[in-house]
Order: structure tokens, then C-alpha cells, then sequence
């Protein structure tokens, strides 16, 4: 039972870091238009979503 816990929680913690990715990749573009800065972007993952937010955010 506790091993089938720990094997979701890291499934639930990879989708986050994919989905901090994809999201990042997405904001970098559509404010940069430059592929090179969404790749730096999306490797940052949540750190940039969250600088972004603070930055841009109302």
C-alpha cells in the first residue's frame, strides 16, 4: 500500500514539473517570440511562471 502512495506522488510531482513546463514554454512565447528564450523558460519551469506572475501579474 505505501509503495503504490509514493509511486502516484512522484506520477502527480512529474505532471507538475511537465505541466510548469509546457505552461512556462507557453508564457515566455507569447511574451518573447523567440524559441531560444521559451527553451531557457521552460528548463526553469515554475521559477519563471512565478517570476512572471510577480513581474506582470495585478
Amino acid at each position: 500500500m505505501e509503495r503504490t502512495v509514493v509511486m502516484n506522488r512522484v506520477a502527480v510531482a512529474r505532471a507538475g514539473i511537465s505541466f510548469g513546463s509546457a505552461l512556462a514554454i507557453t508564457i515566455s512565447w507569447s511574451a518573447n517570440q523567440s524559441i531560444l528564450w521559451a527553451i531557457v523558460h521552460g528548463v526553469c519551469s515554475w521559477l519563471y511562471v512565478i517570476y512572471y506572475a510577480f513581474r506582470y501579474g495585478s
